[in-house]
């Protein structure tokens, strides 16, 4: 049997790996705690961008990836959390949103247009308010919902404190993506 693997495949495999890092370093950044149980930390700038420079399939690989070697105990979350536990907390539907996140910025990213550096930038920060920020949220929601108890308006009110904060990181996402689209014009945004 041949177990050869393409220098695509190989390629691609690396790009997974790197952005499942870039997460885990993200999380060294130290987060900010919240009274209602979810904290502020940049791990959701790493999702974005792994939707808008991997594209969806990967992005969401990327995550779940992080995500596995979170629940195996790895402290990778801000504030150095891991375990199956934090899957339980009312943090759940961020967490879990994650990598839905990445594959819907992906997907958005991909049909947006990227002519110019420019148009490259908005689309990646249109794709990360999709993404990053609604779909994410409404996860979010679910899960304070689910996990925490909360009814769903006290939910939404509390999602809101994150809102303000997110959209600077879609904000971020759509620099980085621009500054990667001068730098390296033949990238494959949203894996297109």
């Amino acid at each position: 049997m041949n177990y050869s693997i393409s220098r695509k495949e190989s390629h691609s495999f690396t790009l997974v790996a790197l952005f499942a890092a870039l997460m885990a370093v993200m999380g060294l950044i130290p987060k900010i705690d919240l009274p209602f149980g979810v904290p502020i930390t940049l791990q959701s700038l790493a999702t974005m961008l792994a939707g808008c420079l991997l594209g969806a399939r990967r992005g969401f690989q990327s995550i779940a990836l992080f995500l596995l070697a979170v629940a195996v105990g790895l402290p990778l979350l801000a504030g150095g959390r891991g375990g199956i536990g934090v899957f339980m907390a009312p943090s759940a539907g961020y967490l879990l949103g994650y990598p839905v996140a990445a594959l819907v910025t992906g997907l958005v990213m991909r049909w947006l247009p990227h002519a110019t550096p420019r148009q490259t930038g908005v689309s990646a920060f249109v794709a990360a308010v999709v993404g990053g920020v609604f779909v994410l949220h409404m996860m979010g929601i679910a899960g304070l919902v689910l996990v925490a108890h909360m009814d769903v308006m006290k939910a939404v009110w509390v999602d809101l404190a994150f809102v303000p904060g997110d959209l600077v990181k879609c904000g971020l996402c759509g620099l980085i993506v621009h500054t990667v689209s001068k730098a390296m014009p033949d990238w494959r945004f949203g894996g297109h």
